[in-house]
């Protein structure tokens, strides 16, 4: 009877999101974020070659804009430890857009409008999909990081049954397309078959840096540059991984549970 013993001392540990965000700590790696966006030319040189993966954007000297592509970061903190005048990591989990744009930070003045449309449309196509959802979760050639996170989705803490959320074997029965990995030349014809076994509608979520751009390895002969060549996505979840929180967001967000009128807390 341990576990009764357990459950008494420790209560609940099931987290209550969406309703609430539970903080993971101020030293917590969710994301990249550009302190100064505009900073003097000559603090921008070498600021591209700091990242293994090309997420750092720097434009023209006349424009001295600094922008990060979240699709492309792999949270290795290189930039931050080099400059931390200009970057910082921030404790976000809700990380997860309808738009491959959106990713790039800071955005564009026109950015919430197209980011909204997007959601709002999302957000008709999957209105049936709301009471219950199942998850088909297919490896486009992931190195593993990300299963680790999406095993946790079904642990007591974060609990994903609990909004109505399950993981299927068949796509013939699944609702939504999680996807991790680059999307190699071994898996294309593979993914694009599952996509086309799911029923109408569906969504398809691309999970991590390396199923949004390729990331540390994609594109290369053998990797690809993310999933969105092959099938069309809907959500994209950045991170390498991604927390369990921020799948959650993703997931919430693919099948129309979250507010579309404005920003979501991230």
């Amino acid at each position: 009877m341990p576990w009764v013993l357990r459950g008494l001392r420790d209560g609940i540990v099931t987290t209550g999101y969406p309703r609430r965000v539970d903080g993971y700590g101020a030293g917590f790696r969710g994301a990249v974020r550009v302190l100064e966006p505009e900073p003097d030319p000559s603090l921008t040189s070498g600021l591209p070659e700091l990242c293994p993966t090309g997420a750092i954007l720097v434009e023209s000297a006349e424009a001295r804009a600094v922008r990060i592509d979240r699709g492309r970061c792999i949270l290795c903190g290189r930039c931050v430890g080099a400059r931390p005048d200009l970057f910082a990591f921030d404790p976000l989990v809700e990380v997860a857009t309808s738009s491959r744009r959106a990713l790039v930070v800071p955005e564009e003045p026109d950015e919430d409008d197209e980011v909204r449309r997007i959601r709002v449309q999302l957000a008709r196509r999957v209105r049936a999909l709301r009471r219950s959802v199942h998850i088909r979760h297919l490896d486009a050639g992931s190195d593993g990081a990300e299963e680790a996170e999406i095993a946790a989705l079904t642990g007591p803490i974060y609990d994903l049954e609990r909004l109505g959320m399950f993981f299927t074997a068949t796509p013939r029965h699944a609702d939504v397309l999680l996807v991790t990995g680059t999307g190699t030349a071994g898996m294309a014809d593979e993914l694009r078959r599952t996509f086309e076994a799911m029923p109408d509608p569906k969504v398809v979520i691309a999970c991590g840096t390396d199923a949004t751009s390729g990331g540390l390895v994609g594109p290369s002969y053998s990797a690809g540059g993310g999933i969105a060549g092959l099938v069309p996505v809907d959500v994209f979840v950045p991170g390498s991984p991604p927390s369990p929180f921020s799948l959650l967001h993703g997931l919430l967000l693919a099948v129309g549970l979250l507010p579309v009128a404005g920003r979501s807390r991230c």
